[in-house]
Parts: C-alpha cells; sequence; structure tokens
C-alpha cells in the first residue's frame, strides 16, 4: 500500500531527494511521510488554540459586569399575607415598567 502526501510541499520534497535506488526511496518517503504527519498535527493544534483563545477573548467581551442581582420585597396589592418580590440586576429589564411608562 503506497501512502500518498498530502502537503505539497513534502511530494516536491521527496521528488527532489528522490533516487532510484528501491529501498531508499521506501526509506525517504517513510520519513517525509512521518515528519508530514507531525507538521499536520502541530499546524492543526495551533489553529485549534487559537480560535479558543479568540473565542474566549470575544466571550468575555460580550458579557457585562458581573454583578449580583438585588432581591426587593414590597407590600402586594392584591394580597396582604404574601408581598411582590423582584430580582433587579443590570441585564433585567422590568416589562411592566416600560409598559406602565408608555
Amino acid at each position: 500500500m503506497e501512502q500518498r502526501f498530502r502537503l505539497n510541499e513534502f511530494k516536491d520534497l521527496f521528488n527532489a531527494v528522490k533516487t532510484n535506488v528501491e529501498w531508499v526511496d521506501h526509506l525517504l518517503r517513510s520519513f517525509f511521510y512521518l515528519i508530514e504527519e507531525l507538521v499536520i498535527k502541530n499546524r492543526v493544534k495551533v489553529e485549534v488554540n487559537e480560535a479558543i483563545k479568540e473565542l474566549e477573548t470575544l466571550h468575555k467581551e460580550s458579557l457585562p459586569d458581573m454583578v449580583s442581582p438585588v432581591y426587593t420585597e414590597s407590600p402586594s396589592e392584591t394580597s396582604e399575607s404574601l408581598p411582590d418580590m423582584r430580582l433587579s440586576a443590570p441585564w433585567y429589564i422590568d416589562s411592566q415598567k416600560e409598559l406602565k411608562g408608555r
């Protein structure tokens, strides 16, 4: 089974150093194939790590500053025993206040 190179650089390099001795060519081809595999794995690893770092920096920039939410209670208009409980935070928009303000 013949192993084929995936990168043109290694095809060209093998063709440049190729001899007409079959066993030497086989050793050269195996050596270049091994080096090609290592180069491809390294390129993939570097690209994936860079993409992860880029995604993490974009994700950090898009998040608002982390502020603890504030819980408040107020007397209820409909029930005397159960108070109204509210959660307020920078990312929370109270739709009831928006509707009342219109």
